[in-house]
């Protein structure tokens, strides 16, 4: 089977997500990105405390990592202002987004006009259109709620739910059903993996899947209680949590064993930036996962 030809489902947050779409961008209209929109920080946190709306900071990360990062769009959208006034910190493609999303009917008539704008050819969907936020439950009823706090936690959260319970747009369990290939990750577990299987929709399309779906793990342990978890035991989590364990193999690094699925293991850092994925090691290890199926 041979990657070129199939329709590819990246699903994350961050930069994880926008380094899976990037890598896979050669596929232009047969990959689409489902964006976590639960980030409650930086310029993203100021603009969801100013007004109800779903977070746009990692949507402009995934558009942006579609784009040639020289262009002018790429430099519009990447700007942040600095100084200490309203707008410092804020990043200007936030705030176009933002504005986008008050004059259009929908969030994704804002991002597709952004597409058209940018000329990008892969679809990039919010998880979804209304805004909604992480609530964690551990240690016997405490209570955590949003994502800087879920990722400062001691320990592993027993429960995560998201608070209001949202829908997924159709967009995104249409591409779900056409999908030859869905990935998930790599990126923080709690914050970027795992928001969008907490959607029953979302969830709901994973269980019923035709497509093989991997889980990407990360090339170096992220700062978060997940990080000392074994794979099986973030399997087990996920299954808990979600209600079912939509994952047919994992990509992770050397020495990474599991009893649930199959794991391809390969060297997947890039020489220069160790916490990266390597382009072309991720691509070999995606199609060694496709080919032992």
């Amino acid at each position: 089977m041979q990657l070129e030809s199939l329709n590819v489902v990246a699903i994350g947050g961050g930069h994880g997500l926008g380094r899976v779409l990037s890598t896979l961008s050669f596929l232009e209209n047969q990959l689409t990105g489902i964006v976590t929109t639960t980030d409650n920080g930086g310029s993203t946190g100021r603009l969801r405390q100013r007004s109800s709306t779903i977070a746009w900071g990692d949507l402009r990360n995934c558009l942006m990592e579609l784009v040639d990062s020289n262009s002018i769009g790429s430099q519009l959208f990447n700007f942040r202002f600095d100084g200490q006034d309203e707008l410092g910190g804020h990043n200007l493609g936030n705030l176009i987004l933002y504005s986008l999303g008050k004059i259009q009917s929908r969030p994704i008539e804002s991002i597709k006009l952004v597409r058209r704008i940018l000329r990008i050819k892969t679809s990039v969907y919010p998880m979804s259109e209304t805004p909604t936020d992480l609530m964690a439950f551990y240690d016997k009823g405490l209570c955590r709620v949003g994502e800087l706090s879920v990722d400062e936690m001691p320990v592993m959260p027993e429960n995560l739910i998201l608070a209001p319970l949202v829908k997924t747009p159709s967009d995104c369990i249409k591409a779900i059903q056409n999908a030859d290939l869905i990935i998930l990750g790599p990126g923080s577990f709690l914050t970027s993996v795992i928001p969008p299987l907490l959607v029953r929709d979302i969830s709901n399309a994973l269980k019923e899947r035709s497509g093989h779906c991997i889980f990407i793990e990360n090339v170096v342990p992220e700062k978060s209680p997940s990080a000392q978890l074994t794979l099986d035991e973030k399997l087990n989590w996920i299954e808990k949590n979600v209600g079912c364990l939509p994952i047919d193999s994992v990509i992770a690094n050397e020495g990474v064993t599991s009893e649930r699925v199959n794991v391809v293991n390969a060297n997947l850092a890039k020489d220069d930036v160790p916490h990266h994925h390597d382009r072309k090691h991720l691509i070999a290890a995606i199609e060694n996962s496709l080919r032992n199926k």
